[in-house]
């Protein structure tokens, strides 16, 4: 058993032995990178004082106090007082904590463990290595382990004990700007004194940001504190006053932006690096681990390209099954064959377990940017002001401007599937147009029963949609064009909206309603329904609409009908609406009665156009509703799809090739339908990537090829006080905010505003008792809002850092036709 291990004798496959941060550091010593001597206290001295499995099972304070008072055993002193001389006569050292579970690819560990500086003799050091054993156990350490999964009885720690470097000025640098996610950026802070003034946040830095050979950021900080070492060990912290003069040379920063280059080129991926910069100017590497935070880079990626997120923009945040993914490949090249004629285009991408469109050749056309972004305004308002802020980058300098090429195109679409006279229709007959859609169902279920799960995302989606969209899409022209000829106040034309029929959205949150009174008057479904039991008259609501989920454009996740847990919540929720006058079938129906009054008021205005308002506005309440159709086709088609796929799961598991039934979601197409081989490990690798993915908060609406997180670079001009967002339906109301990030089993009281970072029609049963809706993504025309003002709630969406900048608890005030919130504590 080897309880010590000098630096040049670890490698970075050594990790359960030595840590994360002693891997790292032999392997940059064997790698001549200039790393301060030094030697590792391994994992197997840790295990002779404790006991992981034990330590787990009892409170932090206990684990700690355990290993502070276990002595430490004479032959690990032993072998500790031994390396320690052979760095010299009573020579200073840094004593470092380095968990098996630290500088991982997915979470640094920074800070969690202690560090102990400029300790000095054989006592000191070994006393410095029991208290970092402790520190394993620290509340923040033990918290964070929690965070990103990691279990207690799996953690063990090692002790780095390296030289001190007595340094002039020392800091932190990341081989990528880990704020912008700019990969060909390095970014260095640093501060006179030792790195941990910087390392903690206690002074505020010089920052450099250089690109290539050029510093192309400078920003000086006071500098106020400096830590130094104390003679015959330990340090102190000097306050010296602002200094307005830059502690690193630009002969300095460019030799650390290459000592950087060098580490990350040695490990393939860029690093979060302690450094450091002695009195005779040598330059020392004190620390080297990813960077854990960067969002990935496309698969296939392209230099000089954009990526739009569309799962964002869909309301999906978070990460898409493998065989989600693979779904949407298949529907991508249907749409890509129809859309451009080409089926193999690259377009579209997957980065971060999310699905990515290439947007490049949109940004570099004139009609492309208009059009996307004008379609954007309407639905993920925030990404369309990213695509915005790219227009004068030289990257995507516009190279089509002729409008011919597109509205050829067009014209080749519309009459393929025959779009002028599904308009025709639509206006004569707008009654038995809506029949004929919803009649489509039924049409895509038959087909599709004799297809394979491929052909069926291939035919029976996109090449249906182009015969649906334009019956909606007269609505919403009609509506725009009485817009034209007639002068309408803030929120009139969406107060036309109100109560729609043929929404089946709204259709199937009233059905939720309908559900709750029938359990309401059911003493025995009742009582289930409060326990958090599945009652009875649960079956026939699922039975219509168990094929809907929360994030449901994911074929890979649970329908309600396979875990109705998110449903029993809704309905728990809706039976503590106690106001008859706030019942959602009578305020639907309020709404339309009050839908039918603005369009007799908007009538009388228009004069002698009178009759043009009431015939376009009573097509566009008839046909607008189908706006949520073609989505819906699409569910029922995974609904149907996930029963063939759930069998092949089942044969599956039984054969004994993967664990369980629904690992089957984490296999392609191909592999589903592989006559032999044991897929288990192919699931647990994707799982472990998809939880990671799950942790992940921040994901980029639109991101570049060189890895830069569009929004961060081009993300407009914040408002002052008030938070302000897109107007999405009309109406003003002061209440207590309600912070949802995922609604399963959310609690919502009668009333409370939801905050919300984005929604799905999976969330709708929640507008059925809120006072009002706030959400991050979204534009005037996306699910939430839409039924937002069929509901008559005040909603504003797209309102930047919403679920951040807003707290449960707080009162606030939403008005849905200036798109302000403002927050009143």
């Amino acid at each position: 058993m080897g309880f010590v291990r000098d630096f040049g004798e670890i490698d970075g496959t050594m990790t359960a032995l030595v840590g994360g941060k002693a891997a790292n550091l032999g392997e940059l010593t064997r790698a001549g990178l200039p790393v301060p001597r030094g030697f590792c206290v391994t994992t197997d001295a840790y295990r002779v004082v404790a006991q992981a499995g034990e330590l787990a099972a009892t409170t932090p304070e206990n684990a700690r106090r355990t290993v502070l008072e276990t002595p430490v055993p004479l032959e690990v002193r032993d072998a500790v007082v031994a390396c320690y001389r052979g760095l010299g006569d009573r020579v200073s050292v840094a004593v470092r904590s380095s968990a098996t579970a630290e500088d991982l690819p997915f979470a640094s560990f920074a800070g969690q463990q202690d560090t102990f500086l400029n300790v000095v003799g054989e006592d000191a050091v070994v006393d410095a290595v029991r208290r970092c054993w402790a520190s394993l156990w620290t509340d923040r350490a033990v918290s964070y382990r929690e965070t990103n999964g990691i279990d207690h009885t799996t953690a063990y720690l090692a002790v780095v004990v390296q030289r001190m470097v007595q340094s002039a000025v020392s800091g932190v640098m990341f081989t990528a700007n880990p704020v912008t996610g700019t990969r060909d950026q390095v970014v260095i802070d640093a501060s006179p004194g030792l790195g941990e003034a910087v390392v903690s946040g206690a002074v505020n830095p010089d920052h450099f940001v250089v690109s290539g050979t050029e510093v192309v950021e400078r920003r000086l900080g006071d500098k106020r504190f400096v830590i130094r070492s104390v003679p015959g060990g330990g340090t102190e912290h000097v306050e010296v006053g602002h200094d307005d003069e830059p502690c690193l040379t630009d002969e300095q920063i460019h030799a650390l932006a290459e000592l950087g280059r060098r580490t990350q080129a040695h490990y393939g991926s860029p690093q979060d690096i302690e450094w450091a910069i002695d009195a005779d100017g040598a330059l020392h590497l004190a620390q080297s681990r990813p960077i854990t935070t960067l969002f990935p880079l496309p698969d296939n990626n392209k230099p000089g390209h954009a990526y739009f997120c569309f799962s964002l923009a869909q309301g999906l945040e978070r990460p898409i099954t493998p065989m989600g993914r693979a779904a949407f490949r298949e529907i991508a090249g249907s749409a890509f064959e129809i859309v451009i004629g080409d089926p193999v285009s690259e377009s579209c991408v997957e980065a971060g377990e999310r699905i990515f469109f290439d947007v490049t050749k949109v940004l570099r056309s004139r009609v492309g940017r208009e059009f996307v972004t004008r379609l954007l305004a309407v639905m993920e308002a925030r990404s369309a002001e990213v695509l915005r802020g790219l227009f004068d980058d030289p990257r995507f300098t516009v190279t089509s401007s002729s409008p011919v090429p597109a509205l050829r195109r067009v014209f080749q679409l519309a009459r393929r599937f025959h779009a002028p006279a599904t308009v025709l229709k639509a206006l004569v007959d707008p009654e038995k147009a809506a029949r004929t859609a919803l009649l489509l169902e039924r049409e895509v279920l038959a087909k599709s029963a004799n297809l394979t799960v491929e052909q069926a995302l291939r035919q029976c989606v996109v090449p249906v949609l182009p015969g649906l969209a334009p019956t909606a899409l007269v609505g919403f022209a009609l509506l725009w064009l009485v817009g034209k000829v007639v002068r309408v106040g803030p929120g009139e034309l969406q107060t036309v909206l109100r109560g729609l029929p043929n929404n089946v959205t709204t259709e199937m949150d009233l059905a939720m309603w309908d559900l709750a009174r029938e359990i309401r008057h059911d003493p025995v479904a009742l009582r289930q329904c409060e326990n958090g039991e599945r009652p009875a008259a649960l079956d026939a609501f699922l039975a219509r609409w168990g094929h809907r989920a929360v994030a449901e454009i994911d074929l890979g996740l649970p329908r309600w009908s396979d875990d109705p847990t998110h449903v029993v919540g809704v309905v728990r929720n809706l039976l503590r609406l106690e106001d008859e006058n706030a019942a959602p079938d009578l305020v639907f129906a309020r709404g339309a009665a009050q839908a039918e009054a603005m369009i007799e008021t908007l009538a009388r205005r228009a004069l002698g156009r009178g009759w043009f308002v009431r015939f376009a506005l009573r097509r566009t309440r008839l046909l607008a509703g189908l706006r949520e159709y073609p989505k819906y086709l699409v569910i029922t088609l995974f609904g149907a799809l996930r029963k063939r796929i759930a069998q092949t799961g089942s044969e599956l598991a039984e054969q004994g090739r993967i664990g369980q039934a629904d690992d089957v979601y984490f296999l392609t197409f191909e592999e589903m339908r592989s006559p032999r081989g044991d897929l288990r490990e192919v699931v647990a690798r994707r799982r472990e990537v998809y939880d990671r993915e799950m942790r992940r908060r921040h994901i980029p609406r639109v991101l570049l090829s060189d890895g830069t997180d569009a929004e961060s670079v081009h993300h407009g001009t914040a408002a002052e006080g008030d938070l302000v967002g897109t107007p999405a339906s009309a109406g003003t109301v002061t209440g207590v905010a309600r912070v949802v990030m995922d609604p399963v089993g959310a609690h919502l009281e009668p009333g409370e505003i939801l905050v919300a970072p984005s929604t799905d029609p999976g969330w709708t049963p929640l507008f059925l008792t809120a006072g009002g809706l706030v959400m991050e993504m979204g534009g005037a025309n996306s699910h939430g809002a839409v039924v937002a003002r069929e509901y008559g709630i005040p909603a504003v969406v797209g309102v930047r850092e919403a679920v951040t900048r807003i707290k449960t608890g707080e009162r606030i005030t939403v008005d849905g036709g200036t798109g302000a919130v403002t927050t009143l504590g």
